[in-house]
């Protein structure tokens, strides 16, 4: 965190007295937003820094630079400025920002926004030089928060181009405050007070209105203007000469300053120019000198187009445009190697002040692809900043370069699955495996081989490939080095998974313990968090909800306060254990918080099916049939429009248990045949009165979970037999299987279980109970029956639509596309998404045709 980044601008000891715009902008504090538009060099920063020095609002300063494109690093030190009024605020925002895969940036900013809205004094936050940002995620998080902040917060934007948020919208509502070119450019009295005041220029009233016309009040072409006078013995020749388009100006007024320096001062201008913030040893670093910081002071005194960054004025910048011609000359005088060693400078200095990413950046800057290979392989692939960083430079080498470094290649691919991108990673894989052909044996090369195979098991996991992960995973761990830990906790992970299809419980267990194990030694919480999901939904299988509970529980605590994505099945978890627990509301908020999670992972995920199963399910423990088919007919048509075949089973599972509630057993019976479901054709053969044939299909079922030592299953297949010998007459072979079910529910407190097997299981259970059978765990569950039953979907009346849904809403009837949507109100179309699945759940409807018609019905639209 770079905190000169966040100081206010010192203002300057001699400034033109700008008071009319300083009254405008101290007018405009009673809007959202301040915007100061214009091109480099018309004094916005100076202009903004003196009034913010004046105000009496808290305020804050963010200065913005290329790298603050990636979301989530705005989104960091936007919490960092507002800190300097607040140290508290936005510690939980802070937190979540660090963590391995940080929760998505609107809900970060909802949070932020709640903390500052318990701010209750006046602040305005500003962003100076926001036209760097060229990421419309950013735009879209800047104009969320304008949208929701406070009104006792005051946005200022200064940029040299307007940003992408709806300005017209803001401007029609009257919360718009604008100063433009035509406000900050100098009339002829501020030229003339700029040139004698603050420059030291003394020139015919004449000769200062010709510069004023011929730059036409832009501020920085009479500071070069001035500078360039400075050294004339017939200034007025040269202001008769003074002419041509902008930035032919430009770029002959920076060289007229340029080349009146002495070469000291220019030869460190331009060697420093590389760099985007300045300090003295940073500079004695890469200059191999050792008094920067007195030539830095007497550039600042010269009033050469730098700008000190705090207080001390130990930290500087250059101006944006003399910062690039400054460049562009470096690179016209110095050799490809000779600018290699400045940046090979920079990048030694940041790292051996611990900052990795410029460290990086510089040695990309200085095409050393060794170093920054070397460094890359420092950074961690999932924090804040590093993955964009490392994203964007391995796209733009060039292939010759990448087929040349296979280690570049495998991180690249390594980078894309962290991602969650698998398009395009086989391909870099075959690349680097064609690379490592040329290469040595050794270690470093056995190792990337492994590296890839580690790759392939993230794959095939993702394809639902069982057979391959095994085999990837085998040879990973055949070739991977042994102190590479964060590919062999991965790799354990992506094995488990595969063991736990298969029902190798043991070696789950195993695999999983090794992951946990190896990424706690190597600091790597997002594997962590994969493998620690990984065993509680292991103990939940093994019927140890308790454990299960508090493992996820713990997962919670990795992931910080704010939610992440890959922690949707750690509530997911909660969620049914709840529902085990008979704690219906509990499981239902564990549910639609897993469900909100999964929303956030791209189209063509799966994640979020299970969620919806769980929240039918809640729907069916509650007699609500109808909400729960409505629910189901949707995740099932969803299914099918993404072609999510590996959940086709577990939605059959669940339309299973529909359809017994409402007594359609022939289409209960098909759907079990098709999916091959045994469980589920044993409860219909019971519930067609066929206990012989339920006998049957359970008897090799309850077998094969014994000798496997699948408790999860034993426990069905138990309560099943128990039903079935039940139904034949047989009451004590029924007695013996409700023995062996009974330790296991009690142990685990499975409600559930034995409610949802419905009055059936009642009877039996009373029945134990005349047989001598006590146990706690059925004099808690029998009145449940009772209360259970009574339990009636109620009518509710339609939750009230948000103003923002009814706009939605109205665009929809409209026939507009969620794209077009969001462009018509300014709304990424994540946020369009979120908005009609909130009001379909609202409306109770799937689709947007329904919506439409139900809104019709309820008077929220007009009708046609």
């Amino acid at each position: 965190m770079l905190t000169t980044k966040l100081m206010i601008p010192s203002p300057r000891t001699s400034v033109v007295n700008r008071s009319q715009l300083l009254a405008r902008l101290q007018r405009g504090l009673d809007r959202r937003l301040t915007l100061v538009a214009a091109p480099a060099g018309f004094g916005k920063t100076t202009l903004l820094s003196t009034w913010l020095h004046q105000t009496s609002y808290a305020k804050a300063w963010l200065t913005l630079d290329q790298r603050d494109n990636d979301p989530l690093r705005w989104l960091s030190y936007l919490v960092a400025a507002l800190q300097t009024i607040e140290p508290t605020l936005g510690q939980g925002v802070q937190q979540a920002l660090q963590a391995a895969q940080p929760a998505p940036s609107e809900q970060l900013l909802v949070s932020l926004i709640n903390e500052i809205n318990q701010i209750k004094q006046p602040m305005l936050l500003l962003l100076d030089d926001y036209h760097v940002i060229e990421n419309q995620a950013v735009d879209d998080m800047l104009n969320f928060l304008l949208e929701h902040m406070p009104n006792s917060m005051h946005l200022v934007v200064a940029t040299r181009e307007d940003p992408q948020i709806p300005l017209a919208r803001l401007r029609a509502r009257g919360q718009l405050n604008e100063l433009r070119v035509s406000d900050l450019r100098f009339n002829l009295a501020e030229s003339s007070e700029f040139l004698t005041t603050v420059m030291g220029l003394h020139l015919p009233d004449q000769a200062i209105a010709k510069l004023e016309t011929r730059t036409e009040g832009w501020v920085a072409g009479l500071q070069l203007a001035a500078l360039s006078l400075q050294g004339q013995h017939d200034p007025s020749s040269f202001i008769e000469t003074f002419s041509g388009q902008h930035h032919f100006i430009l770029d002959y007024l920076l060289s007229e300053v340029l080349h009146q320096q002495t070469p000291a001062i220019q030869a460190f201008l331009l060697q420093t120019s590389i760099l985007e913030r300045m300090t003295g040893p940073l500079c004695d670093a890469v200059l191999n000198q050792t008094n920067s910081q007195t030539m830095l002071a007497q550039i600042d005194q010269a009033n050469l187009f730098i700008v000190a960054l705090d207080q001390q004025r130990a930290w500087y910048r250059y101006h944006q445009l003399f910062s690039d011609l400054l460049r562009q000359r470096l690179a016209q005088q110095l050799s490809q190697p000779e600018l290699v060693v400045l940046h090979q400078r920079a990048s030694h200095w940041y790292q051996q002040h611990d900052l990795l990413l410029e460290a990086f950046q510089h040695a990309t800057l200085g095409h050393d692809y060794q170093r920054a290979e070397q460094l890359m392989l420092q950074m961690p692939l999932h924090a804040n900043g590093f993955v964009s960083a490392m994203l964007n430079w391995l796209a733009s080498l060039p292939s010759a370069v990448l087929d040349q470094q296979p280690s570049l290649l495998v991180r690249y691919a390594a980078i894309l699955l962290v991602l969650g991108q698998t398009s395009g990673v086989e391909p870099k894989l075959q690349a680097a495996e064609r690379g490592l052909q040329q290469q040595p044996d050794n270690e470093h090369t056995r190792d990337l081989i492994g590296q890839i195979a580690a790759a392939r098991t993230t794959i095939a996991l993702t394809q639902y490939q069982i057979e391959t992960i095994i085999a990837q995973a085998q040879r990973a761990f055949a070739y991977l080095h042994p102190q590479n830990l964060p590919f062999r906790a991965t790799t354990n992970w992506a094995l488990a998974y595969a063991y736990h299809v298969r029902g190798e419980r043991q070696n789950t267990n195993i695999a999983l313990s090794q992951s946990i194990e190896l990424s706690q030694q190597a600091n790597d919480t997002f594997t962590l968090i994969l493998a620690s999901i990984g065993m509680g939904q292991l103990h939940e299988s093994n019927l140890e909800l308790y454990r299960a509970a508090a493992t996820y529980r713990h997962v919670l605590q990795l992931a910080g306060e704010q939610p992440q994505q890959i922690i949707y099945e750690a509530q997911l978890g909660l969620a049914r254990i709840s529902y085990q627990w008979n704690d219906l509301a509990a499981a239902e908020q564990h549910a639609q918080q897993s469900l909100h999670l999964a929303l956030q992972y791209e189209q063509g995920i799966d994640r979020f099916i299970l969620c919806e199963l769980m929240l039918a399910q809640i729907k069916l423990a509650h007699n609500d049939l109808a909400g729960a088919k409505r629910l189901l007919e949707q995740t099932e048509q969803l299914a099918r429009q993404h072609n999510f075949v590996q959940r086709f089973a577990e939605i059959a599972h669940l339309r299973i248990q529909l359809l017994l509630r409402e007594a359609k057993l022939s289409n209960a019976k098909q759907l079990a045949t098709s999916h091959q479901l045994a469980f589920c054709q044993a409860q219909i053969a019971l519930a067609q009165a066929q206990p012989a044939a339920a006998i049957t299909i359970l008897t090799p079922l309850q077998q094969q979970s014994q000798a496997n030592n699948w408790p999860d299953q034993l426990m069905q297949a138990c309560c099943l037999l128990a039903l079935a010998y039940a139904a034949q007459g047989q009451n004590e072979q029924a007695i013996e299987w409700l023995k062996q079910a009974l330790p296991l529910a009690e142990a685990n407190q499975l409600i559930r279980t034995l409610l949802d097997y419905g009055p059936t299981m009642q009877q039996l259970l009373h029945t134990a109970q005349a047989y001598g059978l006590h146990s706690s765990l059925i004099e808690q569950v029998l009145p449940l029956f009772t209360d259970n039953s009574s339990i009636k979907p109620q009518a509710k009346l339609v939750e009230r639509l948000s103003e923002r849904e009814i706009e939605v809403l109205q665009q929809i009837a409209a026939g507009y596309t969620d794209r077009q949507i969001g462009e018509r109100l300014y709304l990424s179309i994540y946020t369009v998404k979120v908005h009609a699945r909130n009001i379909y759940a609202k409306l109770e409807v799937t689709n947007r045709t329904q919506a439409v018609a139900r809104a019709r019905s309820l008077g929220i639209l007009p009708q046609t």
